[in-house]
């Protein structure tokens, strides 16, 4: 039986789906990266440990930056599973497959159904998507809620449905007690931006918006009660080194709106060109043809705007505009638009009938492939990995067979030769990086490789310290017992001996001096895994930027 045109258009898609799902949980068991994933993950297992869902706090001290969504699910994930790295970093991954799923649900009502699969093999093998995978913080959780709420305000007024309305406004409401007010920025830009262009006045000045704003407003009740029975009601504390902080406040206005002016208690130092060329490496390795996408878009949808959907541009350009206007920037901030950068990166894609353009593409993209392979091999070869295994390297050999053999079975006049070939190489690398990379990197974690060693080499619970200057997140999630801190230098209150430090090797020594006993039991190599410079991932000169960590047994 002869396939259809559009079957054979998907030939291969829902296999490469499959395995884009895998590789996106393939860091699920790789330690916590810290800073702020470790974090997150203390806060959330404070709040199982004094079973308080309320009020946040890091190391006893009242906590206010972040809302408590992710907390709360996260929460819920360590009381069913226990406090792992896999059950911090599992529901955000799921929350990140219900963006591909809703993308693939937006895609097929915006366009067809191979559009739809493209832009969910797109998305889950964008570069910074897999990574937030890995290191998991707020950006999985919002990503997924941002497209699902934009989804469904789409059906409420295209289908005039009141539960769809309702579902969008909840979506929302789990955005915004997720990362606060500015996740509305997305949303409300998809839907007016698209009214708006369309000239569809009757819909945008539709009474239900309003709706939606009381039902979003209800929503996040939850939220505005615990900040105010944890700030608002105790204004003597002193929160940002001052009293009289209102947490209302703070969410609705300087969590985001303060960043976004500079007149926030958290401040930061703004580059308009930030998020351009932090595009270029966080949507590898299909950034240039996203970039041609939008400009294909817009050239050719100013000349049809009645017969476009505007969505996915609108709700991408503006957040991406306000962000790079902000003082306030950091990569993972740019994933929340990703599922409509996919959407619109996979209908310029299926779109092309032009040769020459179709050539063009595909020069440039085996230029990525290339640029990217030859990048691995440099990382491999400099890096050293602790970790890589002959099945390691067989599964590798295997992938790079596949990009050599699976585009030939399509013309140079087809895209999806060039597609496939792009999807190939971000599996190419990504299994390298998160079967042997990351591995290897967080062995320079040493909190969390301490922490390991103790639970695994303490059989009477002696008690643990550390100095204030290591006092870190890793050791805290990672150690199954309270831990004690003291001065930098080793002094402050310590507990009867005999007691097991960490610490660096020459506060460690200090001990000595003080009259007491010191036993080394491990050591293990500092470095801050999240700031990577050329001199640590050389392994020649890696000895020069790591500290020494020991952890000693401490007696009279």
């Amino acid at each position: 039986m002869q396939q259809s045109p559009t079957a054979d258009k998907t030939k291969w898609l829902y296999l490469f789906i499959g395995l884009a799902v895998l590789l996106n949980f393939s860091g699920l068991f790789i330690p916590i990266l810290g800073p702020d994933g470790m974090l997150y993950a203390v806060i959330a297992k404070t709040m199982v440990q004094r079973n308080d869902y309320v009020q946040l706090f890091v190391h006893n001290a009242d906590w206010l930056d972040k809302p408590h969504f992710p907390f709360w699910v996260t929460a819920f994930s360590f009381k069913l599973f226990g406090f792992t790295t896999w059950a911090y970093k599992l529901p955000g991954i799921l929350f990140m497959l219900m963006g591909a799923a809703y993308t693939y649900l937006l895609a097929k009502e915006l366009y067809n159904r191979q559009i739809a699969l493209w832009s969910v093999l797109i998305l889950l093998t964008s570069q910074h998507i897999i990574l937030s995978n890995n290191d998991v913080r707020a950006e999985p959780y919002l990503t997924g809620l941002i497209i699902a709420s934009v989804y469904h305000f789409y059906k409420a007024y295209t289908r005039k449905s009141f539960g769809q309305l309702v579902l969008a406004s909840l979506f929302a409401a789990c955005a915004i007690m997720t990362k606060g007010m500015f996740a509305l920025v997305p949303i409300g830009g998809a839907i007016v931006g698209h009214l708006a262009i369309t000239k569809q006045w009757k819909q945008l000045f539709n009474l239900r918006w309003l709706v939606a704003a009381v039902l979003i407003l209800i929503f996040i009740l939850p939220e505005i009660y615990c900040l105010y029975q944890q700030f608002d009601a105790h204004p003597e504390k002193v929160v940002f080194d001052r009293q009289g902080v209102s947490g209302i406040k703070f969410f609705f206005w300087d969590s985001q709106f303060g960043r976004f002016f500079n007149t926030g208690p958290i401040k930061g130092h703004g580059d308009p060109s930030f998020f351009v060329h932090t595009t270029l490496w966080a949507f590898l390795p299909w950034s240039l043809v996203l970039f041609a996408a939008i400009w294909h878009f817009i050239k050719t949808g100013i000349k049809d705007v009645q017969n476009r959907e505007w969505l996915c541009i609108s709700g991408a350009l503006l957040a991406f505009l306000l962000f790079s206007a902000s003082k306030f920037q950091l990569p993972h901030y740019l994933n929340i638009v990703f599922p409509f950068f996919a959407i619109i990166t996979a209908q310029y894609l299926a779109g092309l009938q032009s040769d020459k353009t179709i050539k063009t593409i595909r020069v440039v993209q085996i230029g990525v492939v290339v640029v990217l392979l030859l990048a691995i091999g440099a990382l491999h070869y400099f890096f050293k990995p602790e970790v890589f295994s002959w099945h390691m390297a067989f599964a590798l050999f295997i992938w790079l067979g596949v990009l050599l053999i699976l585009p030939g079975n399509f013309v140079n006049t087809d895209y999806r030769q060039t597609a496939f070939r792009t999807l190939i190489v971000a599996f190419v690398v990504n299994v390298y990086l998160n079967f042997s990379f990351y591995p290897s990197l967080l062995k320079y974690q040493a909190g969390s490789e301490a922490a390991v060693w103790i639970n695994n080499n303490n059989p009477t619970n002696l008690p643990v310290v550390q100095s204030w200057e290591d006092a870190n997140y890793p050791m805290e999630f990672y150690l199954n017992q309270p831990i004690i801190v003291v001065g930098e230098d080793g002094s402050g209150k310590l507990p009867t001996a005999p007691f097991i430090f960490y610490g660096p090797a020459t506060v460690a020594s200090s001990f000595t001096a003080k009259g007491y006993k010191v036993e080394h039991l491990a050591s293990f190599q500092r470095y801050w895994v999240s700031r990577l410079k050329p001199a640590f991932l050389n392994k020649a000169t890696r000895d020069k930027l790591v500290t020494n960590m020991e952890v000693v047994r401490v007696t009279k």
